[in-house]
């Protein structure tokens, strides 16, 4: 259970494997195997598992702890595996990224300053193409007028073990319409952002992600999240509230 843990006092081997693994995705568009953390970190495999089981429990990141490679699955923005969200940079195809959430954030990462980055989706109804370009956190151009954001997992749902299915649940739509379809087809209501919502959404982690090396684990509150989402004005009525 991953929801209400407090804040974590990192670890120096957990700090060292985060910070490497962003800076490795960033250059390569892929996160590193364990030798290849070893090598650029200098932790044995035995401190290179247990801080990723670290990362995993302050949110930072999601790992198959059953595996003995402990097998990185998602450190957001970024997805190991073909995700609905791809980025491209100069045209060229960079990573898959977590989510539609992320697909906002993803530019604000040290490692883009100053690049335009390119974000090819799909509604999640018709899987009509979709996509939007940002730059420094700053959406850009957008292929649909008034493109939204999906939420269809509640809050009390998020984060049980690790935030894999959180980030499954959040995909973007051509507009409410689609959406209302999206939610017949997999029998669950959801929430809808506006992109600027999701941009003050995610503002306070994103700020300092990357940026500060000891920037702190994260605590899921659903009871926090609620009024947060209020503040926003993001109608949480489908939800019951």
């Amino acid at each position: 259970m991953a929801q209400y843990v407090p804040r974590l006092e990192w670890s120096e081997r957990a700090l060292l494997a985060r910070q490497y693994i962003f800076d490795f995705w960033a250059e390569h568009g892929r996160g590193p195997n364990l030798r290849q953390a070893h090598e650029g970190t200098g932790l044995s495999r035995r401190d290179l598992v247990q801080a990723y089981k670290e990362l995993q429990t302050g949110i930072v990141m999601v790992v198959d702890q059953d595996s003995p490679n402990c097998d990185i699955i998602k450190i957001p923005p970024y997805s190991s595996f073909p995700s609905q969200v791809e980025m491209y940079i100069d045209d060229r195809f960079h990573s898959f990224i977590g989510c539609a959430h992320e697909a906002v954030a993803v530019s604000k990462m040290p490692h883009f300053a100053g690049k335009e980055v390119r974000l090819e989706t799909y509604c999640a109804c018709c899987l009509e193409p979709m996509s939007f370009t940002s730059r420094e956190f700053a959406v850009t151009r957008t292929s649909q007028p008034d493109p939204l954001v999906h939420w269809s997992s509640p809050v009390w749902d998020w984060v049980h073990d690790d935030m894999k299915s959180m980030c499954d649940h959040v995909n973007m739509v051509i507009d409410a319409d689609h959406a209302l379809d999206f939610e017949k087809q997999i029998g669950r209501r959801g929430i809808l952002f506006t992109l600027e919502q999701v941009k003050t959404f995610v503002e306070p982690s994103i700020g300092v992600r990357g940026w500060d090396y000891h920037w702190p684990s994260i605590s899921m509150n659903p009871e926090g999240l609620i009024t947060h989402l209020t503040n926003l004005g993001v109608d949480l009525s489908p939800w019951g509230l």
